[in-house]
């Protein structure tokens, strides 16, 4: 299995969560969003940028966006309509 290469992300998120309003998060399952999945779905579905630009924003290759832009729109559909919380875990900053 080839290394995960670094991708670029430019929104600055901390981490969170968006849940249906009146239920307690113990009563529900969440979905976990990536930042690489986040940046992309902003990129693409947000800002309104071209998969070939918006890949070149995130330093991966277009098929790679395009993969990674499917996820998040998968997770974040499940999300909406099963009622689950989403969940945007937190970009490592780190070196």
């Amino acid at each position: 299995m080839r290394p995960k290469k670094c991708r670029k992300i430019g929104c600055s998120i901390s981490g969170g969560y968006f849940k249906p309003r009146g239920i307690p998060m113990s009563e529900l399952l969440e979905v976990e969003l990536l930042p690489d999945e986040l940046e992309a779905f902003r990129l693409a579905d947000y800002q309104g940028l071209y998969h070939q630009e918006a890949a070149e924003k995130m330093g991966v290759s277009r098929q790679t966006f395009g993969r990674i832009l499917a996820s998040a729109r998968k997770k974040i559909a499940e999300a909406l309509v099963l009622g689950k919380a989403l969940k945007i875990e937190q970009a490592d900053l780190g070196g």
